[in-house]
């Protein structure tokens, strides 16, 4: 069964950095493509970056210039580098991969940007 185990996230001030990882357990990881989502309070679950098993990479057009994913397929884990952040960054981030079926959500990472 795939495991996914996010970590990294805190609370920072707007402008601040902070770097999430997601290691997946049980899947055939390096030939998926997978992406980092997010949700806010109140709001739906969005996709906000993805990266191709070839380090192909999209984001939304919200994080881009501002954030990057990458991946270390030999230790089964993306990252997603946030930089600049802003207090719309506020969230819970999971990872998963970009296209159905997806694998059972893990519980995600609470990151919280103050102003």
């Amino acid at each position: 069964q795939v495991q996914l185990v996010e970590s990294g996230g805190g609370l920072v001030q707007a402008g601040g950095s902070l770097r999430l990882s997601c290691t997946v357990s049980g899947s055939v990881f390096s030939i998926k493509t997978m992406g980092w989502y997010r949700q806010a309070p109140g709001k739906q679950r969005e996709l906000v970056a993805d990266i191709t098993s070839t380090g192909s990479r999209n984001y939304r057009d919200s994080v881009k210039g501002r954030f990057t994913i990458s991946r270390d397929n030999a230790k089964n884990t993306v990252y997603l580098q946030m930089n600049s952040l802003k207090p719309e960054d506020t969230a819970v981030y999971y990872c998963n991969t970009k296209v159905v079926p997806f694998y059972s959500w893990g519980q995600g990472t609470q990151v919280t940007v103050s102003s």
